[in-house]
């Protein structure tokens, strides 16, 4: 007899019925098949529903003890809950001081001691090592690694090209870091300009540039050199987050698309993606009415992961669940069942469940009942065996030394900057400020968070270094005394660049704009994230860049002194703020000179 987190399970029992062989996902080849066949016949149960996990840790190397370990898994460090619970994979985050992240060659040794425990325990299986690393603002691994634009930067790009060469990039350095799963690409269509939760993380609100990017992305990630070298692609979230109102951390959106709407706006990225061989796709914790009318997320349904992603889309590869500490899944069920509940729906691998031994145990006792048979539980742990074969990572589990020749290196930051070179997108220039003739005189104010999560955002002195001028950040919701400083200092000034981020909900900024104009002086105004803030301020010069990291700064800043012309084009509507069905900027905007 054995005890997971306290709860009683009995080594060895399975449900009636011989295992079932999985259909090959795709791109495995014979030998994959023959592994994972005979690995899954050497594994007991217990070791079969670990596969079925992906656990997050607290820690920056595989031997860290860290008291968020011991609360939510009862060890002290990573390596210990890899031991312990033979997971098919980890997640990497840098959410906080605690998480995983400090720099590119901390992260090949927490993976490559991580490996080692997994080689060294329970079945003997390499794991599955992932993060999200999408570029913007979702971004795990900061500088020195590599930073990337946000998708729908890319979006403004219309560069199949430079997605293919983003992926290939940001692939690369995930794997030697010893990442070999990525999830990535966003294929989410961004219809809904107050989605608060995918917003720039979208490629674009037109499903054909999202499709193409998408697939551009897919071929980069694992296509771009030998499968050891190479990481997977997760296209997420199936059946499509763009057009929610909730953000799924918090609630359980509803998408009240028709069937028909779904199939021409959210779906073809989704068949983009699996038809470009992504070897998994995530869910989302939604529901889809016009799909499934039982109210139950997407992730825990049956038609939408068996009747539609696998029967009528054909897609056989991983399917993996979004967070399941996630409030859009965990409304309406206990977290004994959802595990259970995603398994009965099609779904294969389920990330970082809020109590892994009540996960497992959940599976574990809906086995022994009859309610899930084994056969079931094989077919899923094949699928995650044949793309651990055919990806490379049983061959080669470990990073071997290659951070310092791979990540971060000059070539890569130059072509990335190249990239971003051609997303930055002029909406407005009425005065025709731009390109500034004098930038030496320039004001630099508006949004920045020092406390962003994993690292400070601080583009307002990134931007100010570039151009030589003036740096006065005011945060991300600028009091009265510093709008007030913010106005003195633009006394003093010839021209005002004020750079924004969320309009919509922040009355301060909106004011802090408001104030530069009444000046007189010269205002840019400049939306750092989501395209959507002209719709809340009528400044006669905008520019969006979608993103704030230093590539966009750097970007931004050539183009409002003329070292080069913009060149990006909106991939989205942004409409009035006051009224959503007046276009103010459409599709395809872009000015240039």
């Amino acid at each position: 007899m054995a005890t997971v987190a306290g709860a009683l399970i009995v080594s060895g029992l399975s449900a009636v019925g011989p295992a079932a062989a999985a259909p090959r996902i795709p791109g495995a080849d014979e030998q994959a098949v023959s592994w994972a066949q005979r690995t899954l016949r050497g594994m007991s149960l217990e070791e079969k529903v670990g596969q079925l996990f992906v656990a997050d840790v607290w820690g920056k190397s595989a031997d860290e003890t860290d008291p968020g370990n011991q609360t939510k898994y009862g060890v002290d460090t990573p390596a210990q809950v890899v031991q312990r619970y033979h997971p098919g994979g980890v997640i990497y985050f840098n959410n906080s001081g605690t998480d995983n992240v400090d720099d590119p060659a901390q992260v090949a040794r927490l993976s490559d001691g991580l490996q080692r425990a997994a080689l060294s325990s329970g079945a003997h299986l390499p794991l599955i090592v992932s993060t999200d690393q999408e570029g913007g603002r979702v971004t795990r691994i900061a500088a020195p690694a590599t930073e990337y634009p946000a998708s729908m930067a890319v979006g403004a790009s219309r560069s199949a090209a430079g997605a293919k060469q983003l992926a290939t990039i940001n692939g690369r350095e995930l794997r030697a870091m010893g990442i070999n799963q990525d999830f990535a690409p966003d294929a989410d269509v961004n219809s809904n300009p107050l989605n608060p939760v995918i917003g720039s993380r979208s490629f674009s609100a037109d499903p054909a540039l999202a499709s193409e990017l998408v697939a551009a992305e897919v071929d980069g990630y694992q296509n771009s050199g030998p499968a050891t070298e190479t990481v997977s692609s997760a296209a997420k979230h199936f059946p499509g987050h763009g057009d929610a109102a909730t953000d799924s951390h918090t609630g359980l959106p509803v998408i009240s698309h028709t069937e028909q709407q779904w199939r021409e706006i959210d779906l073809p990225p989704f068949r983009s993606a699996i038809d470009a061989g992504t070897d998994v796709i995530m869910t989302a914790h939604i529901t889809v009415p016009s799909l499934d009318p039982s109210g139950e997320p997407a992730t825990l349904s049956k038609p939408i992961m068996t009747g539609i992603l696998r029967g009528e889309l054909g897609y056989d590869g991983v399917v993996v669940t979004d967070s399941l500490q996630m409030a859009g899944v965990r409304q309406l069920h206990p977290d004994s069942e959802i595990p259970v509940l995603a398994l009965e729906a099609g779904v294969d691998q389920m990330l970082m469940p809020p109590d892994l031994g009540v996960a497992v145990n959940g599976v574990l006792d809906a086995v022994h009942s009859g309610r899930l048979t084994e056969s079931r539980i094989d077919q899923s742990v094949l699928r995650i065996l044949e793309l651990k074969h055919k990806r490379g990572i049983v061959a080669k589990p470990f990073t071997g030394g290659r951070v310092d020749n791979t990540v971060g290196t000059a070539e890569h930051r130059a072509a990335i900057q190249q990239l971003t070179d051609k997303t930055t997108t002029v909406l407005r220039n009425d005065p025709n400020l731009l390109p500034l003739k004098d930038s030496s005189g320039v004001l630099v104010t508006g949004w920045n968070n020092p406390a962003y999560p994993g690292y400070p955002a601080e583009p307002v002195n990134a931007l100010a270094t570039q151009l030589g001028g003036t740096a006065l950040p005011t945060g991300a919701s600028p009091t009265a005394e510093q709008i007030s400083r913010a106005v003195s200092a633009a006394g003093n000034a010839k021209t005002v660049v004020v750079l924004t981020n969320g309009l919509r909900t922040s009355q301060p900024q909106r004011d802090l704009v408001n104030a530069l104009q009444a000046t007189g002086k010269p205002v840019v105004a400049v939306s750092v994230q989501e395209p959507y803030d002209p719709g809340y301020a009528d400044v006669p010069t905008w520019v969006a860049t979608y993103d704030w990291r230093d590539v966009s700064m750097a970007s931004l800043a050539k183009v409002l002194t003329g070292k080069i012309s913009p060149q990006g084009r909106l991939p989205v509507n942004i409409p009035a703020g006051d009224d959503p069905n007046r276009i103010l900027y459409s599709y395809g905007t872009g000015l240039t000179w």
